[in-house]
């Protein structure tokens, strides 16, 4: 079994700035209070290939994850595929964003969780949370990425 959750957000901050901040994996715990440390593999600009190495807290239990990025087009779409093998996996995530009026952007958020032998019966589960979280997340989104970026 798999499904996805996404969230809509709008930033007060330019497309291109927006795009840099949320390309940088290492900014995620910013927002993610689930993501407790995240490295950078080769440690050098974001490109296709790049993996995010992190640990994070889900349920009370901490999991290593690794997301390699698997599009990323500068300044309207990332793409990444978990390539770790937990028993919930995020199959395909993204980010999409469009340059608003006013120098905004809004951004989609959007995770396809999939569960793997244990997982298939948690999955659901983990699906639950994250759509009840949705629209927080892109919240948190929007605060920590108009915190992190000066306003022009």
């Amino acid at each position: 079994m798999s499904g996805q959750f996404e969230a809509t957000v709008e930033v007060d901050r330019p497309v291109e700035e927006v795009f840099a901040y949320l390309a940088d994996g290492r900014n995620d715990p910013q927002f993610s209070p689930r993501v407790l440390k995240i490295e950078r593999i080769p440690d050098t600009p974001t490109a296709v290939g790049t993996v995010f190495r992190s640990t994070v807290k889900d349920a009370g239990m901490k999991t290593a994850r690794e997301f390699r990025i698997t599009t990323l087009e500068a300044p309207v779409k990332i793409r990444w595929a978990e390539v770790t093998k937990n028993s919930v996996t995020v199959r395909e995530g993204g980010y999409d964003l469009e340059s608003l009026a006013d120098g905004r952007t809004r951004v989609r958020i959007f995770n396809v969780l999939e569960g793997h032998g244990l997982g298939k019966l948690l999955v659901g589960l983990a699906l639950v949370a994250a759509r009840k979280d949705a629209d927080g997340f892109g919240s948190r989104i929007k605060s920590a990425a108009e915190a992190a970026i000066s306003p022009r």
